[in-house]
């Protein structure tokens, strides 16, 4: 199994330095020869289609769209890799929000909202949040109607490092109507693509509304 260097840029705790890298290379990966590439659906459609021509074995996983898809995209992963899908992690039991749950805004770089209809949804309402946007999809948001009708916590759900992009989150207005103690934050790889790891912040969230109402 090899990585690709861009694991050193953005590091997860359970990869190691042991770990082999790759550039993407054809090149590079038939050096490795490997038994098995795994591919994600819209990852190097060329290069995978080369692969498979050489007569190496390519298997795509399919990005999940909804929380039970997460549970079978571990399983087959498992599986390909020759591991008991037993060990296929679950999701937290869910927190139902009612009528009068707090209302979070996930907020992207940009001024980006996440809104019904998508992945990220589910995840708020799983931990028992409102999603504060009522539209669908994503959405870029007006900083007046925001600090008019500020929601109850905000998840901020980007990079820290000091770009143009985060300039939207850090307005005046928007520090004045929502108090620091309601912006929250987790990692921000968490929410860049469905995983295992989507359970730990389904907890997080669970655990940050309780913080929250009490």
């Amino acid at each position: 199994m090899a990585l690709s260097p861009l694991s050193k840029q953005y590091p997860v705790e359970w990869i190691g330095d042991e770990w082999p890298l790759h550039n993407g290379s054809l090149e590079q990966i038939l050096l490795l020869k490997p038994d098995l590439v795994l591919s994600g659906e819209y990852n190097a459609l060329i290069l995978r289609q080369r692969l498979i021509s050489l007569g190496i074995r390519v298997e795509i996983l399919v990005l999940p769209r909804t929380l039970p898809e997460v549970v079978e995209y571990e399983k087959r992963f498992l599986s390909l890799v020759g591991l008991p899908t037993t060990q296929a992690s679950q999701p937290p039991p869910a927190t139902e929000p009612s009528s009068q749950s707090a209302r979070l805004l996930l907020l992207g770089a940009n001024g980006v909202g996440t809104g019904q209809q998508t992945f990220e949804h589910d995840v708020i309402q799983q931990a028992g949040w409102s999603n504060y946007l009522e539209s669908n999809g994503y959405s870029s948001l007006d900083l007046e109607q925001l600090v008019s009708d500020p929601p109850d916590a905000v998840m901020w759900s980007a990079p820290t490092s000091p770009a143009l992009a985060n300039q939207f989150a850090k307005h005046p207005a928007l520090q004045h109507a929502i108090p620091k103690k309601q912006w929250l934050s987790s990692s921000f790889w968490h929410w860049q693509c469905p995983g295992p790891w989507t359970w730990q912040l389904i907890e997080q969230l669970q655990e940050q509304r309780t913080q929250w109402s009490g």
